[in-house]
Formats: structure tokens, sequence, C-alpha cells
């Protein structure tokens, strides 16, 4: 699994130009992209990067590439991050690093964003990885209950579960925040989900990423395939 994604990061440094100014994503796949780029900057490359979260920065300064912030630059012109799930419309869910609000606004804030995963991260229809949905802490209870009313005006149901780091405690993201798991199954209007979430004054930011993929480079045991934004 991980040749396959270090294939999909292979392929999208091929879309790397010098002068770039690049998104930086989190987790295992986009580690390899950031170690593959790190080896292209030792090698001469003039690009500078912004990371989505405090892991991808220190991993990126320990490979030597140049990092800037958003308050820095306008734009980017490239991101390249993994994702939980991928479907047909190039929406994705992200999350399950607990970067999700960095890594949309990085996203956001590029002219093109590419997706390497593995290929078992292509789905009919999101929703079989957990949602996360990151949320303030004050409220919850509140937060909550609203979500509920929403998944269930989007016509979805599931199991919430307040998320937990490996020691046990609630895992706490690197804006303070705390996320919550939706177990819905499957979403059939990502969008509008979307939409009822991030209109609940205590949602932060939802792991649905609707409209924001350019092109999903995914690795499988076939070869690479990619997928553009039709």
């Amino acid at each position: 699994m991980e040749a396959l994604k270090r294939q999909a990061a292979a392929r999208a440094l091929e879309q790397v130009e010098g002068g770039m100014k690049l998104g930086l994503g989190t987790g295992s796949t986009a580690r390899h992209f950031v170690d593959l780029l790190g080896e292209k900057v030792r090698g001469g490359m003039n690009v500078i990067g912004v990371p989505t979260s405090e892991a991808t920065r220190a991993q990126a300064e320990q490979c030597g590439i140049p990092l800037t912030s958003l308050d820095e630059v306008d734009r980017l012109d490239l991101t390249v991050d993994g994702a939980d799930e991928v479907d047909p419309a190039l929406d994705l869910i992200k999350g399950g690093g607990g970067a999700l609000l960095r890594e949309k606004i990085v996203a956001a804030a590029s002219d093109r964003m590419i997706v390497i995963a593995d290929e078992t991260k292509w789905v009919d229809a999101l929703g079989r990885y957990p949602l996360p949905v990151e949320v303030v802490p004050f409220g919850l209870g509140a937060t909550r209950r609203a979500m509920e009313t929403a998944f269930a005006a989007a016509g979805v149901s599931g199991q919430m579960v307040l998320r937990k780091g490996k020691d046990g405690h609630v895992f706490v993201t690197d804006g303070g925040h705390w996320i919550v798991d939706g177990h819905l199954g499957r979403i059939a209007d990502a969008p509008r989900l979307a939409g009822l979430l991030n209109a609940i004054p205590g949602v932060v930011e939802t792991g649905l990423f609707v409209g924001l993929a350019s092109t999903v480079i995914l690795a499988g045991a076939s070869g690479i395939r990619v997928v553009e934004r039709r």
C-alpha cells in the first residue's frame, strides 16, 4: 500500500514546476509527496510551500523545503493532498488525520488541487468513511443536536462519536477544536449536507471537500489512473 501511495505522489510531482507556490497536504499519502519534493528541492528546484498542519510543517522543514504562509502570499499555484474518500464527482471526505480546517483553507486558496490516493479510496458515494466535523468545544451538546437535525434534513443518520487521541483523551486539532465523526454510511447529497452543517454556529468546518479537487491520481495494482474534473 505504501508503494502505491508513493507512485501516486511521484505522478503528482510531475505537475510541479520551479517557482511554484505549493500547498503541502497532511496524511500518509501526502507525506510521500513531501519526501519526494524535498529530494527535488535538494537537487536545486526552487519552490515554496504552505503546510496544512504542524506535522507537515515539521516534515517539510526536515526535508529542507522553504515555507511561507497565506498571510505572505495571495494565491497558491497547486495543492497536493490525500483523501479518505473520493467519489466520481471528485468530491472528497478528508480529515481522518484531523487537519481538515487548514487543509480546506489551503485548498481553497489554490488554483488547482491534486488529490493523491490508493485505489481503495475511490467510492461510488461518500460516507462509508466517518465524516469528520470540526467543532468548538463550548456548547457541544447543542451543536450535536443541531448536527442531528442537519443529518435528518439531508436524508442521512448515524452515530456521532467524539474523537479521542491515542492517549484516550479528546483529540484536539491544531486550531484548538474538537472533532465529531459522523458514521453515516452513505451521503446522497454531499453539497447539501455540507451547507447544512456549515450553517451551525458551533461547527467550524466539515470534512466534505466539495468542488475543490481538480485532479485525482489513484494508484492501484494495475497502475496509475488519473481522473480530471469534468
